[in-house]
């Protein structure tokens, strides 16, 4: 990747390349999937740039579309947005415009820029290449500092009160009965591939074409291939992974920008379409249908 690059949770979609990065309206979610499949592809400026105006313009009111080179950017803003640079010669301000087609500016010696397309709403945090929802796309990443932690004094000691030996409680048995240990190896979910393939998630699981791990931490990521003839299914096309927070103990699917898209049926509900970059929790029972044939049941571990 040429540069860091951190980014504020928003609403706008943001299409990170290792050197494009591409920010979308809401509005604008049908484009999503085929400008991150060129842009996963090593699109270049040109070829982006064509991608989003293909469709035209009168539905897409707003788009940033930055290309570094080097130290050498191109920055392309549409409407609402607003990009700041740092270039060996000063500050550069690029804003958007809905009296013109776009404002395009060519800048060399850029050292650092900021993109924001609307308010956030959280805190900054590093990421790579994929799909996320933005406020703001910052390169280099800023660091964030490290809190420091007030000196804790020393305890004083205080002795026990003396007290009378009582008779010990008595504990119905059921009560001391040790609560079931959990699973040693971490696994949340099986998955049984209609292809042959059952896979344990204790781990990033990447299933696709010819799937690859782009995101940082996922260098031990499961790599899962699946048949595609007809090329309907993505290379990179879905991720699995154990969950955390509110889904922790379960497992979360994401779809990664494909092409042709994700369908999710879960029990007793009707099935769902996943949006690029938005994890969803996953029940046992669950299908996950990847297209071509291709389906992934979703089983509790055993």
């Amino acid at each position: 990747m040429t540069a860091s690059r951190s980014v504020v949770p928003g609403e706008w979609y943001a299409v990170l390349g290792d050197d494009v990065v591409v920010l979308l309206p809401p509005s604008a979610k049908g484009r999503v999937s085929a400008l991150w499949e060129r842009v996963d592809e090593g699109a270049g400026f040109d070829e982006v740039l064509d991608a989003l105006i293909s469709r035209g313009l009168r539905d897409l009111a707003a788009f940033v579309l930055v290309s570094r080179d080097g130290d050498a950017v191109k920055v392309v803003v549409r409407g609402a947005g607003h990009a700041e640079l740092d270039t060996d010669a000063g500050p550069v301000s690029v804003e958007g415009s809905a009296e013109t087609t776009w404002v395009e500016r060519n800048l060399t010696g850029v050292t650092g820029l900021r993109v924001r397309v609307a308010d956030g709403d959280g805190a900054p945090y590093a990421v790579g290449p994929g799909l996320v929802r933005v406020a703001e796309v910052r390169e280099p990443a800023e660091p964030v500092a490290e809190p420091v932690a007030e000196p804790v004094p020393e305890p004083v000691p205080v002795p026990p009160p003396v007290r009378p030996p009582a008779e010990p409680p008595v504990v119905p048995l059921e009560a001391v009965a040790p609560p079931p240990a959990p699973s040693p190896t971490g696994v949340v979910a099986r998955l049984m591939l209609s292809s042959g393939p059952v896979v344990d998630v204790d781990r990033v699981v990447i299933v696709g074409r010819a799937p690859q791990a782009r995101r940082p931490g996922d260098d031990q990521a499961r790599l899962v291939s699946v048949p595609s003839p007809h090329q309907e299914i993505s290379a990179t096309h879905v991720e699995f992974r154990p969950g955390t927070g509110p889904d922790q103990g379960s497992a979360v699917v994401t779809d990664l920008g494909s092409t042709n898209g994700t369908v999710v049926v879960q029990p007793g509900l009707r099935a769902e379409d996943l949006q690029p970059g938005i994890a969803v929790q996953l029940n046992p029972g669950a299908i996950v249908d990847l297209g071509e044939g291709i389906t992934i049941h979703v089983e509790p571990p055993t």
